[in-house]
């Protein structure tokens, strides 16, 4: 059995409370006031703080910023990215993340390098998201490293994932997800949902097929910023569907980063009522007063 951390996260998930969390993209520089300054509009009540790992360009440190987070009271879990690193550096970053006192791993594969990230530079990809999170279970559940050596101590983490409810045909979805809830996943945020149907037409096949049962569920919101952004991602198909209707009342508003804010407040609110999932994630790609505003306007709390 795997050791969970008594993180405010995990004794919310195992208590049944909506749980409530959001993004923190770090900032491109070395002092922790500045990483302290960054997360300052989110509230002080938020279940965790996901601190992503490069997502969209090179940044600061994940582990350093989960770290600073750790240390100031503020639970994170830490997004780690394969594509930047070998197993060596996983391992290690892993072990390391356990002695700061982050108790979550977000495992994630991430986008290629050539999306935007850093063009020109030499991906890892030693293993995928799901190799490195039964690496990381073994770790945990078996106090063995990833190539079975004894460690002198099991780390606790809650272990978690990402899932695509978007992905079509559905029974290739309900594989990919069950390999991660089997891998240890034992929370799963989604990627962005702006389509709500397609996403209750997901959600109740997940119900029927009973996966549900092994993780907790928590769907992200993303406030858009733009009519260029929406473009982009109906493009690239990163996120869910970002239907025609969207892009139009962002183009039609006076202030499209405020109705952005909007749209993306009222998806929430309308997801937050749903009886299978665990809570609400707000994505904000490294503008967190932005986050701070979708959770007052859809009236999300945390206790």
């Amino acid at each position: 059995m795997m050791a969970t951390p008594k993180t405010k996260l995990a004794e919310a998930l195992w208590a049944g409370r909506g749980v409530l969390t959001a993004e923190c993209c770090p900032p491109a520089a070395w002092d922790s006031d500045v990483v302290q300054a960054a997360v300052a509009p989110l509230p002080e009540s938020l279940d965790a703080i996901v601190v992503a790992d490069n997502p969209d360009g090179v940044r600061g440190s994940a582990l350093a910023t989960a770290a600073v987070l750790a240390a100031a009271g503020r639970e994170p879990i830490l997004t780690m990215t394969t594509r930047d690193r070998n197993r060596i550096a996983l391992e290690s970053d892993v072990l390391g993340a356990a002695c700061l006192g982050v108790g979550g791993i977000l495992c994630v594969s991430g986008d290629h390098q050539s999306l935007g990230v850093c063009p020109e530079a030499a991906g890892a990809y030693d293993i995928d998201s799901i190799q490195f999170s039964l690496a990381v279970r073994r770790m945990v559940a078996e106090g063995l490293s990833f190539d079975g050596r004894e460690l002198d101590a099991a780390p606790k983490f809650l272990l978690c994932a990402v899932v695509q409810p978007y992905l079509r045909p559905m029974g290739l979805n309900m594989i990919r997800f069950r390999k991660k809830i089997t891998a240890g996943a034992r929370v799963v945020f989604t990627q962005a949902v702006f389509d709500v149907a397609g996403f209750k037409e997901w959600l109740g096949v997940v119900d029927q097929a009973g996966i549900g049962e092994h993780a907790s569920i928590i769907a992200s919101v993303l406030p858009l910023t733009g009519a260029a952004e929406a473009r982009q991602l109906q493009a690239r198909g990163t996120y869910g569907p970002v239907g025609d209707e969207v892009i139009a009342r962002i183009e039609g508003a006076s202030d499209p980063a405020a109705e952005g804010v909007a749209i993306c407040a009222e998806v929430a609110a309308e997801l937050k009522g749903l009886e299978s999932l665990a809570g609400i994630h707000i994505l904000c790609g490294g503008c967190e007063g932005t986050a701070a505003k979708v959770i007052e306007q859809a009236g999300l709390t945390a206790a």
